[in-house]
């Protein structure tokens, strides 16, 4: 979905809007899914990555941008616990007990008008 909303900075507000997210690259280089006793299931991933294009506009009382972007996110690490409840009165259900996520670096290129 598209993002859109506004922050006060100093003397004015500035409002923006970030469009046509799409996602163009996920790298996976390291991950592994484990079972649990008790019924868990542990998913780590370590040292991903992920690519962002976009389209950007800002406006503010004083000039108004917009363009492309690029957002690159890496050396992201991503442990989640989920629980699988064993009971035979239905479809089997899986939820998340617990998610730790921590990225490295942002890298964030927007090429605009000005």
């Amino acid at each position: 979905p598209d993002l859109t909303g506004h922050e006060k900075f100093g003397l004015g507000n500035v409002k923006y809007n970030i469009s046509k997210i799409h996602v163009t690259a996920v790298e996976l280089p390291s991950a592994s899914i484990s079972l649990l006793p008790g019924s868990g299931i542990k998913l780590v991933i370590g040292n991903a990555s992920l690519t962002i294009d976009m389209n950007w506009n800002i406006r503010t009382w004083m000039f108004k941008d917009s363009g492309r972007g690029k957002v690159h996110i890496s050396k992201v690490f991503v442990t989640a616990i989920f629980s699988t409840p064993l009971d035979n009165t239905g479809p089997t259900s899986i939820s998340l007990t617990s998610c730790r996520t921590t990225s490295g670096d942002i890298d964030i290129k927007l090429n605009g008008k000005s």
